[in-house]
């Protein structure tokens, strides 16, 4: 497993990485906000380096962003033993370790994750890729980083929605394997929330389970709870031009297979209403698409599947879950109803 480590302090944080390290030559890639927030506040303990930049946003997480990268790669003559350091979310962080696991059949390359999704969840697995034809992650591997290095005190620099957008993670991890955390969890504001003690929890949790089943054939398959309506409802929204945050996407998930997994008897109605009630406070609503078939169709295209099943991980109670549960077309309309009935 790669070396994880959380500190206040960036700085150190990236001055006793490179004191244990030699590289060829480093590469910076960031994105145009981390550019402008992030690196400036790390700039001065990288050794000699050159920066690349791209544009942000999940819109830009595609081939063509890839060849961008790969060409400035290949322009300053990166050989086998360089590295690329990569400041940003979970979409840089995806989109740069993919370009450098695939340049030269693969350098080495650090995540520097600065979104609250990236630090508890993105950055953690070794999950690489691309959106391909409107869907999400459909072009990928999988590759560890040589080491993550994650301070809080990025999170200053978010927007509140970012920092809405990432904590649904938070809540996730909570949701399927630690009740006593979703009780301390969700007496709290988003505001309010101690960081420093849910970023160690969601990272250990996760890189347990990512120990456990590194390519997703059983235990693992559990941290895609929310995901399958979530991700269905986010790249449908990425197709029509009017693009809503991860997060905000993977709570509608979550509301909606947590009514599925309550039919199928996994979760107790007051478990449900737990859950609505916590993730309605901290989400506003998403418009769900008039056309349901349209939504069911990118569902059918979820990696999770197995031929024409839709396969889903549920909770099993608040604090536990259970993997590839076969949910129907008619589950997954009548979640979208339950959906639309908790906001109105």
């Amino acid at each position: 497993m790669p070396q994880i480590v959380i500190r206040q302090q960036p700085t150190e944080l990236i001055s006793d990485f490179f004191a244990r390290v030699s590289y060829s030559q480093v590469v910076v890639l960031a994105d145009e906000n981390t550019a402008r927030h992030c690196y400036p506040l790390i700039q001065q303990n990288i050794p000699a380096h050159r920066l690349i930049t791209v544009k942000a946003g999940e819109e830009q997480k595609n081939l063509e962003t890839c060849q961008h990268i790969w060409e400035q790669l290949t322009t300053l003559k990166l050989d086998r033993h360089s590295l690329v350091l990569i400041i940003g979310g979970g979409v840089l962080g995806d989109m740069g370790g993919f370009c450098a696991a695939t340049y030269k059949r693969g350098i080495d390359f650090v995540l520097v994750p600065t979104t609250l999704l990236a630090q508890a969840d993105a950055s953690v697995g070794g999950k690489l890729g691309i959106d391909f034809m409107g869907f999400k992650n459909h072009i990928g591997t999988f590759c560890e980083p040589q080491a993550t290095l994650i301070s809080p005190a990025f999170l200053k620099t978010l927007p509140e929605r970012e920092l809405r957008s990432g904590f649904a993670e938070v809540i996730k991890h909570c949701l399927i394997a630690d009740q006593p955390m979703w009780d301390v969890l969700r007496k709290k504001e988003l505001h309010h929330q101690d960081w420093e003690t849910l970023l160690a929890h969601s990272v250990d949790f996760k890189r347990g389970v990512v120990a456990t089943d590194p390519k997703e054939k059983g235990l693992r398959k559990i941290l895609n709870f929310g995901h399958t309506i979530g991700h269905a409802v986010e790249s449908y929204f990425l197709e029509t031009g009017n693009r809503i945050f991860h997060g905000e996407a993977i709570a509608v998930g979550m509301i909606t297979e947590a009514w599925i997994a309550m039919t199928k008897n996994l979760l107790k109605k007051p478990e449900l209403n737990q859950i609505t009630t916590y993730l309605k406070q901290v989400y506003p609503a998403i418009p769900v698409p008039p056309n349901r078939n349209e939504l069911v169709a990118l569902a059918l295209q979820d990696k999770k599947n197995k031929g024409n099943k839709i396969l889903m991980a549920l909770p099993e109670g608040i604090g536990k879950a259970r993997w590839d549960v076969e949910v129907t077309r008619e589950e997954i309309n009548g979640s979208l109803d339950f959906y639309q009935s908790i906001y109105t």
